[in-house]
């Protein structure tokens, strides 16, 4: 017979395990599909504009059989009426992926939009101990079934007329206000070139004239990326990537942002702050998760709605 030290030692270790089961289920069966709009409100336009709703999507990762999901998703455009959409990227995880990407999407065709690419809009994701993604930002050391990048940009930017901004700027005239945009490639793949963007931004202000507000968009936070864009003159910089964390203690929050980003804006809005300026900056914890790390725990699928404001 055990002694009760013994005996109290199997108990608090039966307890233990009973807490990690509990979690593992509510992560895997059902926090994940607890979808989620977190709304804020920002006042970066001139005094007296109209009020803009810009809708935040990001990191769907998409896969065919993700019904749920695409019908949320599908919800978004009648229910929340945004007047602008900014995509972060990683909208693929499956080759077929476009699929229900298209399911989840299409109730926002002629609402005007814009871009940026993530790494898994490109390659598809590979098995690998999830384990890992706690011991720091993930390198790269072979790269996934290659995906119809071409397909996705097609259908984002012809069928649904949304401005391709990776590594590139635009502008788009909505309710009498002129949004210039620009952004950049997946950062976590080094795919950002930071530098063609002065000059594209130079011409683009040369032959339009000044904005009603700029943005910056960018799929990974890196502090090289958005300390450029403050110095590229955003107003307001939107990014993905983090997934929030995915796992959250409650009462700490993320453990990994999986770049460099500090650990308290991995997920939601904050302020960067660089070279005495302070801009807005909305990370998305996202909608989705890799296929073969199937598991959020106390930081839900989201999107955003920011409600961008005129200034006092």
């Amino acid at each position: 017979m055990p002694g009760p030290q013994a005996k109290s030692a199997l108990t608090a270790l039966a307890a233990v395990g009973a807490v990690g089961v509990g979690a593992a289920v509510w992560g895997i069966g059902i926090e994940r599909y607890l979808f989620t709009v977190r709304e804020h409100t920002v006042a970066i336009l001139p005094a007296g504009s109209t009020p803009l709703r810009v809708l935040h999507v990001s990191d769907a990762h998409m896969a065919p059989w993700q019904h749920r999901k695409q019908r949320w998703m599908a919800t978004l455009a009648e229910q929340w009426q945004p007047d602008l959409v900014v995509n972060t990227g990683d909208n693929l995880g499956h080759a077929r992926g476009l699929r229900g990407l298209r399911t989840a999407l299409d109730p926002l065709r002629g609402i005007p939009g814009v871009f940026v690419h993530g790494s898994n809009d490109h390659a598809s994701p590979q098995p690998r101990n999830p384990l890992r993604y706690f011991t720091g930002p993930s390198k790269v050391k072979s790269v996934g079934e290659p995906l119809d990048t071409e397909a996705l940009d097609g259908y984002l930017s012809e069928e649904l007329g949304w401005l391709d901004l990776n590594n590139a700027v635009g502008s788009i005239e909505i309710a009498g206000a002129r949004i210039d945009a620009f952004g950049v490639s997946d950062a976590h793949r080094h795919w950002d070139d930071l530098g063609v963007l002065p000059r594209l931004l130079e011409n683009l202000r040369a032959d339009v004239g000044p904005a009603t507000v700029t943005l910056g968009v960018t799929h990974a936070p890196y502090r090289r990326v958005l300390d450029s864009f403050v110095d590229l003159g955003a107003d307001m910089i939107f990014a993905g990537h983090t997934h929030g964390g995915q796992v959250r203690v409650p009462g700490y929050g993320a453990l990994v942002a999986n770049c460099d980003i500090p650990l308290p804006q991995a997920r939601g809005l904050s302020e960067w702050r660089h070279a005495a300026t302070s801009v807005p900056l909305n990370v998305s914890a996202g909608l989705g998760h890799s296929i073969y790390a199937p598991v959020r725990f106390a930081c839900r699928p989201e999107a955003s709605l920011i409600t961008l404001l005129p200034r006092a």
